[in-house]
């Protein structure tokens, strides 16, 4: 930024256009300082050599300028802090207090305002604010409420509500609302502020929808394809934006308060994408500051990244053949998440031929692990932890894996901690849930056995055989209770302790259109079920 790249700039009256290489900045000179603004509001100040002519010539960079402490507030106006903005990481939010002590907060859980104040300053100031690849020591984490990602923040199946029953009446907790008219899919739902979004099969087409949290009721619905089959996606806010994804690959962005439609792409048409079997594109896409991560399935688009506001590419990642024998080409069900493992940022996620590794920078593949992978749907979501990761696949020919991320001449490698069969651990498509050392989850080929484990060492904490429910069971967490919905149309609320099996509630629902998959979402004291045509909202507040 030095003075050479600055020589001149035209005088407008007593503000000053600048062009720093391709980006306007506006300037104002008081005394014999120069105040210089981007369209962001980040500004940097220089010291002016002379003015004459018309012309003013910058000469010392002083550097860039303190951002002031702000009020930021989270989506519900309950929680607020005096902070000024630091960084942008992995879809957090880095903040410094004024005491100087760093925290994070995820940005779907920040109010409207503040999202776009950091929308601003993340477009305009790249220098200073960017998702970085090397982060530094974390910062602690606040626990804003948040459920406009898949499967609560960092996609490990926790929820951060606070405040919930820990013990159900015998009848359950009482039905809220329930709302009619979202068709046919697997979709859950994503809720932020006053409304929520899901996908479904409405009149033959597929649709993504906004509907009111006050009453359920649908607000707008946006056709992403006509005459498709059901939905698996869970729609994805970011934002002003919303994306969700049809079985066939179509990848839509729409704006979250209109349902206009943003941009589009086809997974399949446009990248070469394919599934490694016939129930279509599932996954809930991953947004990492200005990228979107998907996963199309191609030899040589096997994850692709995409300018998120305009869908333009911007890398895709090569996948080489005969990697191994299980699992098939082709994207599989799952969704990908965000690893540092190995020093490296990278994209994790489980496709058909198992699980990978891809750098976050270039996509380039960095390690595959074939042996977790199933001939027929690799579902799940990984979990991540460290330098670790964690994954199961079901239909009996798939397992349980733990893998250790290590730096190497590649960039990382990835060595098997412990490997075990189907027969002995496997969850088929109700996800896992990570707290601390321990994973829950639902064991089983299409069962929802509790299963609780060191995830460290593989060793069961608790496994009592069949729970309050039959069938396969989606799983999530919050406030330290595990929700699992059987398909079977059983709730059930454990509590979520290595220490011992303890069911704290069960209640069937109120809705129950044949054996169903939405995973539970939990958001400002309530509990929003998908249930193919419906959605249900239970009040599971103290």
């Amino acid at each position: 930024m030095g003075m050479q790249q600055h020589k001149e700039i035209a005088v407008a009256s007593r503000r000053i256009v600048v062009r720093m290489g391709l980006l306007l900045v506006s300037l104002v000179v008081v005394g014999g300082t120069a105040m210089c603004w981007n369209a962001g509001l980040s500004h940097w100040a220089y010291t002016v050599g002379s003015i004459a002519g018309g012309q003013v010539v910058l000469a010392n960079w002083l550097g860039p300028q303190e951002r002031d402490f702000r009020t930021f507030r989270d989506q519900s106006g309950k929680y607020e802090l005096e902070a000024k903005l630091v960084e942008y990481r992995d879809s957090k939010v880095v903040l410094e207090r004024r005491d100087g002590s760093l925290c994070r907060v995820p940005m779907d859980a920040l109010s409207a305002t503040d999202q776009a104040y950091v929308q601003r300053e993340l477009r305009a100031d790249r220098r200073q604010l960017t998702s970085l690849d090397n982060p530094r020591a974390e910062p602690e984490a606040i626990q804003w409420e948040t459920a406009a990602n898949w499967r609560g923040e960092d996609r490990l199946g926790v929820f951060s509500a606070s405040g919930l029953l820990d013990l159900w009446p015998a009848s359950g907790p009482p039905l809220v609302w329930k709302a009619s008219g979202f068709g046919k899919g697997n979709s859950s739902v994503a809720v932020r502020g006053e409304w929520y979004y899901t996908m479904g099969q409405v009149d033959g087409d597929t649709k993504m929808v906004a509907a009111k949290v006050a009453d359920g009721q649908i607000v707008w619905a946006h056709t992403v394809r006509s005459g498709d089959d059901a939905p698996n996606c869970t729609p994805l806010l970011d934002g002003d934006l919303v994306f969700g994804l049809g079985v066939q690959g179509d990848l839509v962005c729409c704006h979250a308060e209109t349902g206009q439609e943003v941009w589009r792409k086809n997974l399949a048409q446009d990248l070469g994408g394919q599934m490694m079997s016939e129930w279509g594109y599932s996954e809930t896409p991953l947004i990492d500051g200005d990228k979107l991560i998907c996963t199309a399935g191609a030899p040589n688009a096997m994850l692709a990244a995409l300018d998120k506001r305009t869908g333009n590419l911007l890398w895709t990642t090569s996948f080489p053949p005969n990697v191994g024998p299980a699992g098939k080409n082709g994207a599989g069900y799952s969704s990908p998440v965000i690893s540092h493992g190995g020093g490296v940022k990278q994209y994790v996620q489980l496709v058909g031929r198992g699980l990978i590794g891809v750098e976050a920078k270039t996509g380039r593949l960095l390690w595959g692990y074939n042996r977790i992978a199933n001939g027929t749907a690799n579902v799940p979501t990984p979990l991540v932890s460290g330098d670790y990761v964690f994954c199961s696949t079901g239909y009996r020919d798939g397992g349980s894996a733990l893998l250790k991320l290590s730096p190497s001449s590649r960039g990382v490698s990835a060595a098997q901690v412990y490997y075990f069969e189907g027969n002995r651990m496997q969850n088929t498509h109700g996800g896992m849930v990570m707290i601390g050392d321990h994973i829950y989850m639902g064991e089983g080929h299409n069962n929802g056995f509790p299963l609780c484990f060191n995830w460290k060492t593989g060793r069961d904490a608790w496994r009592p055989g069949r729970g309050p429910g039959t069938g396969s069971a989606a799983v999530s967490c919050a406030d330290g209770h595990l929700y699992f919905r059987y398909s079977n149309g059983v709730m059930a609320l454990i509590e979520a302790t290595p220490e011992s099996y303890r069911v704290k509630g069960e209640f069937r629902l109120a809705s129950q259109w044949g054996d169903h998959f939405p995973h539970p979402v939990i958001y400002d004291g309530r509990l929003y079920i998908r249930d193919k045509f419906d959605v249900l909202c239970y009040d599971v507040a103290k």
